[in-house]
């Protein structure tokens, strides 16, 4: 591992343009259990689609029922190392962008700005009204659940809500999409963080910079699809990966790598 983690730094020192993509790896070190692992939410609570939502009430209180448990997850999750790695890549300079499948967040609370920030999947931070659009932080929404409110509405236009992430039946926002590959087909290093690389069209997104000349480093604790393509594969905890490779440039007086 430990020449892994010195080939990682150096393939981030030599780069100028990176690309981050991240995956629910990185955050379980925050508390936030994976969707599809082991005890995760895809086990307990079946999909509702946007369709579904939209027909049903019925459906839209187990929708609600699964958010709230997520967001109860969500209330008290602090960015781990991994995430403060990142994080530091953007204060060097070195990131061109972070393409991120995680809703949690967490990315953007670490100090990644929304300018450099896609994602992909949307954000439960937020919540949005399928009628007039409009956009609120999460926490009133929240608040409502909690206090016994099934089907939360719109305070603007009585709409449904929900939060503003891409729901199953949903097609991702293309505008998104369009650049996320456009900074992997500009990147001269790829990181894939914390993902499995199966859930497309994201998964995507790590190949075509490869195949566009990028360098490709993947740190997950899974094997992927892009294993035997990558320049550097660590099957270790993202936090605990990306502290090292950040200590190894800090040791090379790159202070401004320091997630401290």
């Amino acid at each position: 591992m430990k020449n892994d983690i010195i080939r990682l730094a150096e393939l981030i020192h030599q780069a100028r343009d990176i690309v981050v993509f991240t995956g629910a790896g990185i955050s379980t070190e925050s508390g936030i259990a994976d969707y599809r692992g082991q005890g995760g939410r895809w086990q307990r609570f079946r999909p509702v689609t946007i369709q579904e939502f939209q027909a049903s009430e019925d459906k839209r209180k187990e929708y609600w029922r699964e958010k709230l448990e997520l967001w109860e997850a969500l209330k008290d999750a602090r960015p781990n190392e991994g995430h403060k790695a990142i994080a530091a890549l953007e204060k060097a300079g070195k990131l061109k962008g972070l393409i991120t499948q995680n809703i949690d967040g967490l990315h953007r609370l670490a100090g990644n700005s929304r300018e450099k920030t896609i994602e992909i999947h949307g954000t439960c931070l937020e919540t949005v009204c399928l009628s007039c659009g409009d956009i609120q932080p999460w926490q009133a929404v929240y608040k409502e659940l909690k206090n016994g409110v099934e089907v939360p509405l719109c305070a603007k236009c009585a709409g449904l809500l929900k939060p503003n992430t891409i729901s199953f039946g949903q097609n991702l926002n293309q505008a998104d999409l369009q650049k996320a590959f456009a900074w992997a087909g500009d990147c001269d290093l790829m990181l894939a963080v914390g993902s499995t690389l199966v859930v497309e069209p994201a998964a995507s997104i790590p190949r075509a910079a490869k195949q566009s000349g990028a360098a490709l480093g993947i740190i997950t604790l899974s094997e992927t699809p892009l294993d035997s393509v990558a320049d550097v594969k660590i099957t270790e905890p993202c936090g605990k990966t990306l502290s090292s490779v950040l200590a190894v440039l800090d040791s090379l007086g790159a202070d401004p790598y320091s997630t401290k």
